[in-house]
């Protein structure tokens, strides 16, 4: 990824601070650019146009560094992202709700509105609505829920989002055998990035990265690589954090571009039995370090994160019983469609303002609190998938929390407690996780092999992939992904 997006916001250069204090002066000097979180700020507001003109005034100044050259040159590439997230006005967000509240009110709207049930954006005074806000509404409101037409259609959840067989398999399994890696799945991955025609001019050069898993211990194991489209992908070492396999092509007129990648895996369900009366305090471990710290720009210890921790906490101090209360307390946040995640300048703070949040928004959030409240915390993300007969895949994000003496154990705050009385089912989330998922990334933000020369479409996840050319980014609205999976037998081989 883009050196600068991995550098933290806060400290100023130097030049700035000397400039400031010589703006009174009478000797008429230029003001100095403004500093870049002032313009960030601007950005969360809605400010654009002041934005823009402090971000054309400091890329005017010639002290400034290319880190942050590039840095101001990116707030400018988020407010045109921005834009694409908000591009419904009222009109056209009433019309959006009407397909499934055909009676809905002018009131209704604007009461819904004003409880910040459907997001906007104000910006430069005008108004606008982010896309998904309309379907979103009737994921976080009872009440626009019980408003729809009775033949709206409902949105489809997850095979394992609920409680299911294969989550009492999993917990049989584990009572049985004693075990924590359990009923292995094989799959078979197709998984593919089509550049639209057109997007770069003919004979020009196509960069592509397509996501892939790296081997996991007792999690996913035996990757086996099958093909590419074209021929020749180069993968990224093993150790890489946001693993990766990356193509390249050349453009054709009016052709659209096509890179796809197969392979296999066997991924293991995993079942941690935790008793609460064994967990101990975290060890003084210096491998569990980066794992207790703020990581800028989205998992920072804000003044109204330090509130609300202090609210859900209060005086515990039982790790488990921590960690069990601000697990429950973000999964009582409504899932929701999600802004771009580049859009956003602290993930974990928008969480917790927002009303709502997707997966990501919700780890980010509850990893952020476990490491405030001095509890190791760590990031993992990539797809799920179904049986074939299902049918069902999609992106997800999910976390590991370390719970001595047990080591690291998963959670998936998204999914969240299921509803069974058993504890070991209703738990299964902390401590547990289903058979139906891959993983791709094992923390956020990370740099992707080879590195990208212009800036990630995600400059936090690494699921659907990231595509160039030496002229820019290709931004999301300029391809395609889609990820396609099937189950084998588990002594398949290729």
């Amino acid at each position: 990824m883009d050196p600068v997006l991995r550098k933290p916001r806060l400290p100023l250069p130097a030049v700035w601070c000397l400039c400031a204090g010589l703006l009174a002066t009478p000797w008429g000097l230029a003001a100095a650019p403004a500093a870049l979180p002032t313009v960030i700020s601007g950005i969360d507001r809605g400010a654009f146009a002041q934005a823009e003109a402090d971000i054309a005034a400091a890329l005017q100044d010639p002290a400034l560094s290319a880190a942050d050259r590039q840095a101001y040159a990116f707030e400018r590439e988020r407010m045109r992202r921005m834009r694409l997230d908000f591009t419904l006005d009222a009109t056209a967000a009433k019309a959006q709700l009407r397909k499934q509240i055909p009676d809905l009110r002018d009131e209704e709207f604007a009461r819904w509105e004003a409880a910040g049930l459907i997001e906007h954006l104000d910006i430069d005074g005008q108004r606008r609505y982010f896309k998904r806000a309309p379907s979103n509404l009737f994921r976080i409101s009872a009440e626009a829920r019980a408003r729809r037409a009775p033949d709206a259609p409902v949105p489809k959840d997850g095979p394992y989002e609920h409680l299911h067989p294969h989550h009492e398999e999993i917990v049989a399994a584990a009572r049985a055998t004693g075990a924590t890696s359990l009923v292995p799945r094989r799959i078979e991955v197709t998984q593919s990035l089509v550049v639209k025609p057109d997007a770069v001019p003919a004979g020009e050069t196509i960069r592509a990265w397509i996501p892939y898993p790296r081997a996991i211990a007792g999690q996913q194991q035996d990757i086996t690589w099958i093909a590419s489209t074209p021929a020749g992908a180069k993968v990224a070492p093993e150790a890489t954090l946001q693993r990766t396999a990356y193509l390249e092509r050349k453009a054709v007129a009016g052709t659209p571009t096509e890179f796809k990648i197969r392979y296999a895996v066997t991924v293991y369900a995993r079942h941690i039995a935790i008793d609460p009366a064994k967990v101990q305090p975290t060890p003084n471990d210096p491998a569990l370090t980066p794992y207790l710290a703020e990581q800028a720009p989205h998992i920072m210890f804000t003044p109204a994160l330090r509130a609300f921790s202090q609210q859900v906490v209060g005086t515990e101090t039982d790790p488990y019983r921590i960690v069990q209360k601000l697990f429950d307390a973000v999964d009582r946040i409504p899932w929701a469609g999600a802004r771009e995640y580049a859009t956003i300048s602290n993930i974990s703070d928008y969480a917790l303002h927002a009303g709502h949040a997707d997966c990501g928004q919700q780890t980010l959030l509850l990893i952020a609190l476990l490491r405030l409240n001095g509890i190791p915390a760590r990031w993992q993300s990539g797809m799920v998938y179904s049986d074939d007969a299902v049918g069902y895949n999609n992106l997800h994000d999910w976390g590991a929390v370390y719970l001595a003496p047990y080591g690291w154990v998963p959670m998936d705050v998204t999914t969240g407690r299921l509803d069974s009385p058993q504890p070991a089912l209703r738990d299964f989330y902390l401590g547990g996780l289903d058979a139906y998922r891959i993983a791709f990334n094992d923390d956020y933000a990370q740099s992707l092999v080879p590195a990208k020369q212009h800036f990630r479409s995600d400059t936090v996840d690494s699921q659907r992939g990231e595509a160039e050319w030496s002229g820019g980014n290709l931004y999301f609205d300029q391809w395609n992904y889609d990820v396609q999976s099937h189950v084998v037998p588990l002594e398949a081989t290729r």
